[in-house]
């Protein structure tokens, strides 16, 4: 005990490790919500999804812009709206659920490591550090998206199956729970990161290849069965478009032709070291690097399966990284890398102070170091950056969360100028009585929930089917890109959003036209 005080005030930390991987993600994903906007197109869509599902009161079935949405699963919408049985629609106290089960992965990680490394008592803490200050991590798992809770759902599910050897009627079960988990929260793409663990484990837990696929045959029926009890009756009442949609475009259309984030086979191995940065930076941390049980199969498997399926994101990788961390945590027993905090702090807040100025202060500020900040605060994040690399222990995590924050911060600070779908939002929600409209061909709920609208938007994709919409009825209002707009008709006002002005156009005078039966 004397030896574990007397090793943490050497590496600098007043909190218990875990203790300060869990507040170090907490606070990145707090000041996250409130400092940026819901940003298009993911965050904003998930946000209106939620927010229909509440005027609704459908539970069942998903809608996006009043249509059905097959493309994920319910369960971060029911979450999100749990929550606001308590806050009301509030946006940061939806934009926080996700976030929640990025803290519960990062506990969840550091039980497995602990079952993994039994022999090592503090590998769980230094496990969880590594996670947290890891900045694919810390970015992903702070954004209202479902990899969050597909990361738990794949830590808890290989948990579970390190009991495969001593209880495995249990393991089997509690591995099937994690599946319908998974499921719920993402589709059957959790079968991608756990299948070839639990297919494994002959290999890595020692069990014969009968009780493996007794067991697995458990597992599967056990989270089909959880599953079943939503999609059954959901694909009853979504329509056969929906069924199609379900059980096969939004999975295998996926994995062999995808309609959306086609990359090429080495977009991952080409991302990779910004996903483990700063750990994988280290040759230092890469000496000290184990992998126990089933880490080579979970972190090899997920790495080829997912670089051969042809849509890919960078947060598709999410769910393997508490694999990675634990191979690195390690490294962060090593005297070699120990460094106090005090030599690291100060440049990490100067460069969180410096992109605060920047990127909230007066107008004038920012303009006037614009031309200076990239070369400023780039020199400063790579001298930390060489630092952790270098130097770095388990403080470092501290310096990669402050580094992430400024990043964000810089970047994200100006961000409500052009991503915020707020503005535009609320000048369309007085007309949606009458009929809001927009031409565009992509629309992803930007402004559903944004606006708070209550009825779904007219999309055209010809402007002249806009303008002669917005012609049959007053007090309508018709959004376009200005580029798409015809000339001869100039907007009332324009507005900016994502980078692209935006034309308002509003009925011509109540007086002037004739109410037609499409008015009412």
């Amino acid at each position: 005990m004397t030896d574990q005080l007397a090793e943490s005030r050497e590496a600098g930390l007043q909190l218990p490790p875990l203790l300060l991987a869990m507040c170090l993600f907490a606070a990145i994903s707090v000041l996250g919500v409130i400092l940026r906007p819901a940003l298009p197109i993911d965050e904003t869509r998930y946000l209106t999804v939620a927010w229909e599902m509440r005027l609704s009161g459908d539970w069942l079935v998903p809608h996006l812009n009043g249509l059905t949405y097959s493309h994920k699963p319910p369960l971060l919408f029911w979450l999100i709206n749990l929550v606001w049985l308590v806050t009301g629609p509030s946006e940061i106290a939806a934009r926080l659920v996700a976030p929640a089960f990025g803290l519960a992965s990062i506990w969840a990680t550091a039980r497995l490591a602990q079952r993994l490394v039994p022999a090592s008592p503090d590998i769980g803490g230094r496990t969880a550090l590594v996670l947290a200050g890891s900045l694919g991590f810390s970015i992903f798992a702070g954004l209202t998206m479902f990899d969050a809770l597909l990361t738990l759902a794949a830590v808890l599910g290989v948990t579970a199956l390190t009991n495969v050897p001593t209880q495995a009627r249990a393991a089997w079960l509690g591995f099937g729970a994690a599946l319908a988990l998974g499921a719920l929260a993402k589709g059957p793409v959790i079968l991608l990161h756990l299948l070839p663990v639990a297919l494994a484990t002959p290999l890595w837990a020692g069990i014969g290849t009968k009780q493996m696929i007794k067991g697995l045959a458990l597992g599967l029926l056990t989270g089909l069965a959880i599953v079943a009890l939503w999609l059954v009756p959901a694909l009853i009442a979504g329509g056969p478009e929906y069924r199609h949609a379900v059980l096969w475009t939004q999975s295998a259309g996926r994995m062999v032709d995808s309609f959306a984030h086609q990359k090429p086979f080495w977009f991952f191995l080409a991302l990779a070291p910004l996903l483990i940065w700063p750990w994988g930076w280290s040759p230092t941390a890469w000496r000290a690097v184990r992998l126990p049980g089933p880490l080579p199969v979970w972190i090899g498997a997920t790495f080829v399966i997912f670089s051969l399926i042809s849509g890919k994101q960078a947060h598709y990788l999410l769910p393997m990284l508490p694999a990675v961390a634990v191979a690195f945590a390690p490294a962060l027993a090593d005297a070699r890398l120990s460094m106090r905090l005090a030599a690291i702090l100060p440049a990490s807040l100067l460069l969180v102070f410096g992109a605060i100025m920047l990127g909230f202060g007066p107008q004038e500020w920012h303009a006037a170091a614009e031309p200076l900040a990239p070369m400023l605060l780039g020199s400063g994040l790579v001298l930390l950056a060489l630092l952790l690399v270098w130097r770095g222990g388990p403080n470092a995590a501290c310096a990669s969360a402050l580094i992430a924050l400024s990043l964000s911060v810089l970047f994200l600070g100006r961000m409500s100028e052009i991503y915020d779908a707020g503005p535009l939002a609320r000048r369309l929600a007085p007309h949606e009585a009458a009929g809001i409209g927009l031409v565009s061909r992509s629309y992803a709920g930007e402004f559903g929930y944004a606006g708070r609208l209550l009825q779904p938007v007219q999309l055209f994709d010809r402007p002249q089917d806009g303008l002669d919409w917005l012609a049959r009825c007053p007090a309508r209002i018709l959004a376009m890109p200005i580029a798409k707009a015809p000339q001869a008709m100039p907007p009332s006002e324009v507005m900016t959003f994502r980078d692209q002005t935006y034309g308002l156009w509003l009925s011509p005078d109540p007086g002037k036209q004739q109410e037609t039966e499409a008015c009412r």
